[in-house]
This record gives C-alpha cells, sequence and structure tokens, in this order.
C-alpha cells in the first residue's frame, strides 16, 4: 500500500510508484472514480494519446474480435 497525505489546501503529491505504472508526467491530466469507500485513479484518457485510442487503426489489430476486446477500455 502507497501512503500519501494531503495539505492544508487539500493537494497532494502522486508518489513516484504511482507515476510510473500510469505513465504520468508533468502537466498529464488524472481521472478519478468513486466506488463506495473507494476511489481509482487513471490516466485520463486523451484523444491523441496512441497508447489509449482504439487499437483497430492498427492494421494487425483490425478484426472485429480484437476491436471488440477493447470496447470495455
Amino acid at each position: 500500500m502507497i501512503i500519501g497525505r494531503i495539505t492544508a489546501k487539500a493537494q497532494t503529491t502522486i508518489p513516484k510508484a504511482v507515476r510510473t505504472a500510469l505513465g504520468l508526467s508533468a502537466g498529464d491530466e488524472i481521472a478519478y472514480e468513486i466506488e463506495g469507500d473507494r476511489v481509482i485513479m487513471r490516466r485520463a484518457r486523451v484523444a491523441d494519446d496512441p497508447f489509449l485510442n482504439d487499437f483497430s487503426a492498427f492494421s494487425e489489430w483490425s478484426s472485429e474480435a480484437d476491436c471488440k476486446a477493447f470496447d470495455n477500455f
């Protein structure tokens, strides 16, 4: 478990291990999802991010089965 701290201004630093795991760097956007008493933080989906876009643009992944595999992301 990674523990952080919130400042008096409700700010926190994202720990290096989390930044590395999500591939985050300065200026990147993050998204939060609240599920009961848990919060999921993930890298925000940005339209021009090749790592998060629809992989059907790659001819080797253009079959219908491949495209449907990414519908849940």
